[in-house]
């Protein structure tokens, strides 16, 4: 089988790295930051621009829908071209749908805009955690992906937060608005430093691009036939049940595409997704934790603050700073487990997992069992005690997840890691979604 180029090493300074780090995990918090803080918004945009359960479901659905849809090729023509140079475009782009988001005067223009803010956010992610690969080794990379894990803790808990306050500031009408006008002169800036501060990581291949096309297209018909029921599951009396024979689609692709992946693999090529990352054990449970936890985590966010904002009648702002106490804790946790993980390993996920627990438990019982005057304040005492463990599951699993992955195939693997977060992510939603309007 033929080997893929070599990577060019990057003689770069330890201050150079960790620039050039600092401006990956800045994007991707803005990426990851636009799926909480839209939550906090969907009220507003219902009364905005007279939207349903459909529409309200497919903004931050199918937002992660063409996240996930991109990132596997995005991460393949990162690890085979420049990451650089893909990390520029998808933040550009993202950039341009979040003006449009931010001037959408429908329902229909902002749902187009959020599809393809997602397909912007899939082409950058899988850079960042490929470049985090390819600059951090040993030890150190725990160090990156603890400071990583911080980071995106704090994007998703504070992101409610923001939203909040955007509604606050521009009042319920087009307050939503600010929630996409503040990604614009951020990742203006973004774009500014990743041009003056990112690495070239250029193959020196002369070969064409092999992205495997039967490949992409299996995969795409698997994911988007996967997600559809759930996408267009509301609540609402008018839900067509035959959307479920969806599944049997979702069945035949995917056999299909593992059949392809490994005829593909076998002629020497290179496929789309090789089959063998999940023949690795630490890669395939590593990815299927992050994928279960990705489906509960963002879910139990959106679904305490559209109760906190019907059931109990709290502004958008302080139902946003319910989730603070989460934030905080799970950006101590990811920096204290990504520097203890080398040390300890899996046995720290699995207390981070136990503390996690314990911390739904008391939120689900505090809804339950004090009056509305504290409600409020029991469950961001109950957000604090669960992110302590949500903080020692993100960092921790993500180092022990690469581990013992190749950096060439950085990109991809953690692109296909990324997509089992973001399809996980998109179900959760849809049921959280549709249990709330329907009840």
């Amino acid at each position: 089988m033929s080997q893929p180029p070599a990577t060019r090493s990057i003689p770069l300074t330890e201050q150079h790295r960790w620039r050039a780090y600092w401006v990956c995990v800045a994007v991707a918090a803005l990426t990851i930051l636009d799926l909480s803080k839209v939550n906090v918004g969907l009220p507003s945009i219902e009364d905005a621009l007279g939207a349903g359960s459909t529409e309200l479901q497919l903004i931050v659905a199918g937002y992660v829908l063409t996240f996930g849809l991109t990132l596997v090729p995005a991460g393949r023509i990162g690890d085979q071209r420049s990451r650089k140079t893909l990390f520029v475009i998808g933040l550009s782009l993202f950039t341009l749908t979040s003006l449009v988001a931010a001037l959408a005067p429908t329902i229909e223009v902002l749902l187009i805009a959020r599809l393809l803010q997602g397909v912007a956010a899939g082409i950058q992610m899988p850079q960042v955690l490929g470049l985090i690969q390819e600059l951090f080794h040993g030890a150190e990379r725990g160090k990156a992906f603890g400071l990583f894990g911080a980071t995106i803790g704090l994007a998703t808990a504070f992101g409610p937060t923001l939203g909040g306050l955007m509604i606050a500031i521009g009042g319920p009408e087009d307050g939503w608005r600010g929630i996409f006008w503040m990604n614009v002169p951020l990742a203006l800036a973004a774009i500014g430093l990743a041009l003056w501060l990112l690495p070239e990581t250029r193959h020196p291949s002369k070969k064409p691009l092999s992205l495997d096309p039967v490949g992409l297209g299996l995969f795409a018909v698997s994911v988007v036939s996967l997600m559809w029921p759930f996408l267009f599951t509301t609540g609402s009396p008018d839900d067509n049940p035959a959307r479920w024979w969806a599944l049997v689609v979702f069945v035949l692709a995917i056999t299909a595409f593992i059949a392809w992946e490994r005829r593909y693999a076998a002629s020497g090529r290179h496929p789309l997704v090789p089959l063998a990352l999940f023949g690795v054990s630490s890669y395939r449970n590593g990815a299927a934790l992050a994928s279960v936890y990705f489906a509960a985590m963002p879910s139990m966010f959106l679904l305490t603050t559209l109760y906190l904002q019907h059931g109990l009648c709290l502004e958008a702002v302080f139902a946003g700073m319910v989730g603070i106490g989460f934030a905080l804790m799970s950006a101590v946790g990811s920096w204290v487990g990504g520097n203890l993980v080398n040390r300890i390993g899996r046995p720290l996920v699995v207390w981070g997992l136990t503390i996690l627990l314990v911390g739904i438990g008391l939120l689900v019982l505090v809804a339950f069992v004090t009056p509305p005057a504290v409600t409020p304040w029991a469950m961001a005492g109950a957000m604090t005690i669960g992110g302590v463990g949500g903080g020692l599951i993100i960092s921790p699993n993500q180092t022990l997840t690469l581990m013992d992955i190749p950096v060439k195939q950085g990109g991809l693997a953690g692109s296909v890691g990324q997509l089992g977060q973001r399809i996980g992510t998109a179900i959760g939603t849809a049921v959280t979604l549709s249990l709330f309007y329907s009840t």
